[in-house]
Parts: structure tokens; sequence; C-alpha cells
């Protein structure tokens, strides 16, 4: 028994390969091959891979590295300036989102707290997909690329108020949402502070030795992560902020490119535990109202984020592209779900509706950026681009 979670990390390793190697034969995107091992392996596949809880947790890890490389492609200065100009077009758009698919949810019979729920987990876009499917050109050194982590981060921090809600059930959660920010600035204020300090001497005097190097940034991250999640802020949060402190610093590049192999292992984990945690039983009575809310999100956000982006004054091209990278639901969603449903805020059904439109735009998100526009798992060589 002392053997099992060795044995199922093993399967899953395996069986993503082997059908990552069959999409790239294929010319399918590497992200859905995942998803499917998921589903091949898990509790309505084969039954080999049963641990599903204990790999999600793990995949954590790789949200955490996502954001904390995203960070040190943003410097402190850069992204103030990029709040700034994102934050009126997140909101709006965020509400757009939320009060077309709670209307819908509305005029299905929902009643209007699960309305609003459903509206609210709807809202964000996936800094998963986003970020890992943007090439890394782009994302360090464009105009794009900070965008759209601009984007991203702002969104978070509004599912993480979402989440706080729902944890609180009550008014009294809005004064923890004001404390909440204004120590998250604290935060990154320190932060900024002990990494020019402290961190970056340390840094400095390890930089010839790789090893010990990639451990310091890590755990940097985690130390960072861990604080901001006992200070009642996401550990997401944390690790971009710790990202952001260090992308002042000398060797902010080198430290994003050592690390991008530890968060892409730890994203396959994620994308497999997507696929192995749908509950196929509950398909049959939300599949039709699952594909038609796919359907308006798929159409929807990209149309909503491109009319907005023009107001703003960017390129039709510009525009066109960010509404498609931006055009699915978020991991934030699923946790959204599973957290009200655990309150009683909200049915299982309702539950499980918001997960499977979370996947389903996810995966259709996926075949069109791949085959759209450039990306790091591009199934052409014109578009395979990192």
């Amino acid at each position: 028994m002392e053997n099992v979670v060795f044995l199922e990390i093993a399967l899953v390793v395996i069986v993503s390969t082997i059908l990552g190697w069959l999409s790239l034969l294929t010319r399918q995107p590497i992200i859905i091959s995942y998803i499917v091992a998921g589903v091949l392996l898990g509790p309505w596949g084969l039954k080999l891979v049963t641990k599903i809880e204990f790999i999600n947790e793990a995949s954590n890890i790789g949200i955490t590295l996502l954001l904390f490389l995203a960070g040190l492609s943003l410097h402190p200065r850069r992204l103030l300036e990029l709040f700034s100009k994102t934050f009126p077009l997140t909101l709006l758009t965020s509400g757009i989102f939320a009060l077309v698919t709670g209307s819908i949810l509305y005029a299905f019979g929902a009643s209007i707290l699960e309305s609003v729920i459903t509206g609210v987990a709807m809202m964000f876009s996936s800094t998963i997909l986003v970020v890992k499917l943007m090439p890394t050109i782009t994302l360090h050194q464009k105009h794009m690329g900070a965008v759209a982590i601009a984007v991203l981060i702002m969104q978070d921090i509004f599912a993480v108020l979402a989440i706080a809600f729902i944890n609180g059930g009550s008014s009294s959660s809005i004064v923890g949402w004001i404390t909440s920010i204004l120590i998250g600035v604290l935060l990154t204020v320190v932060a900024i502070v002990a990494e020019r300090y402290i961190i970056r001497k340390i840094i400095m005097q390890v930089q010839r030795y790789n090893e010990l190097l990639n451990m310091v940034a890590l755990a940097w991250c985690f130390s960072l992560a861990l604080l901001s999640e006992y200070i009642g802020m996401s550990h997401e949060i944390g690790a971009f902020i710790a990202g952001v402190a260090l992308a002042s610093g000398p060797l902010s590049n080198y430290l994003a490119e050592n690390l991008k192999f530890f968060r892409d292992f730890f994203l396959v984990l994620f994308f497999f535990t997507l696929g192995a945690k749908m509950d196929f039983a509950l398909m049959q009575t939300i599949v039709w109202p699952t594909l038609l809310l796919s359907a308006i999100l798929l159409v929807l956000k990209p149309l909503v984020y491109r009319t907005a982006f023009r107001l703003t004054k960017e390129t039709p091209k510009f525009s066109r592209e960010m509404g498609f990278r931006l055009g699915q639901n978020s991991e934030f969603s699923l946790i959204i779900a599973v957290l009200a449903a655990e309150k009683g805020l909200i049915s299982a059904a309702d539950s499980q509706l918001i997960q499977l439109v979370a996947i389903v735009t996810m995966t259709a998100s996926s075949y069109l950026l791949v085959f759209l526009f450039p990306t790091p798992l591009g199934t052409s060589k014109p578009l395979k681009i990192d």
C-alpha cells in the first residue's frame, strides 16, 4: 500500500506522455491529452488512479509557480502602470459576463443566489491556460504579455474576494476584503524591500551554484505564498508578489527560465485532475445547459474583450488576439463551484455545471489558440513559438 502514490503518479506521467506524443503526431493541443488521461485513468475510466485529491493538491504547486514566474516578468513600476489601465476594463468585462450568465441561469429556473454565484464563477479567464499558451518572448518582453498578466491578476484578486465572501457568508466579509487588500499592499512593499536588501544579496552569493540558486528562488516564492494565505489572501497572489519583487533583480529572466520545468510538470497534474474529476453521472441532467453556456461564453468573451481593448486604444489585431486568449473560464471557477456547494449555497448539479463549463471552454479555447495564434504548443511550425 505504501507504494500506491508512487504507482499512481508514475501512471499519470506515463499515460500523459504517451497521449501527449500522440497528440503531437495528430496535431492536437497537448493540454487536451492531459485532460483525456485524467478521464481515462480516473474514477469514470479504468479507475487506476484513486488519489485524485492528493494529485490535485500537488498540482497547486504548478499554479503557484505559474504566478511566481509571471510576476518575474513584471517590474513593480510597470505593474502599477498596467493596473491603473486595466482595472476599469477588468471590472466592466467581469460585470458583463456575470450579468449575462447569471440571467441565463435565472431564466432556466435557478434561484437568485444560485444565479449570482454561477455568474460570478463565469467572470474570470484561466491564468493557467493564458500563460501556458503564450510564447515566453511575448509574456516577458511584449506589451501583450504584460497586459494579459495585469488583467489576470486583477481577476484573481476579484476571485479571492468572491471566495472570501462565500466563506464569510455575511456583509461583515466586506471589512475582511478591505483589510486583506491593505495588508496585501503592505506585503508587496515589505517584499520589495526584503528582496532589495536581503534576498538579492543571498542570490548574488549563491549564483554560481545553480541548484542552490533555484532553491533560494523557490523558498522565496513559497514563503510569500504561505504568508499571503495566512493573512487571508491566496497563495497564488503571494507567489505573484514574490515574483514581482524579484523582477527588479539582475537574475529574474535567468531564474524564470530555470524554473519552467518545475512549473510545467505540476501543471500536467492540474490538467490531469480536471479530467479525472469530471462527474459523468450528473452530465445527463446538465449537458444542454453546459453546452449552451459554453457556446455563449466562447462567443461572448472574445467579443467583449475585443471591444473593451479597442476602447482603450489598442490596435484591432491586438484586441482580437487578446479576446481569444482570454476567452475561456478560469480554474478559480472550479474552486468557487466546490466551495459554494460545500456551503450549501448551490446544488451539486449547479456545481458540476460550473465545473463542466470551465472544462469545455478551456478545452475549446486550447484548440482555438493553438490553431490560430503563436503558442509554445503550436501544431505547425509557423505557430510554434516560445
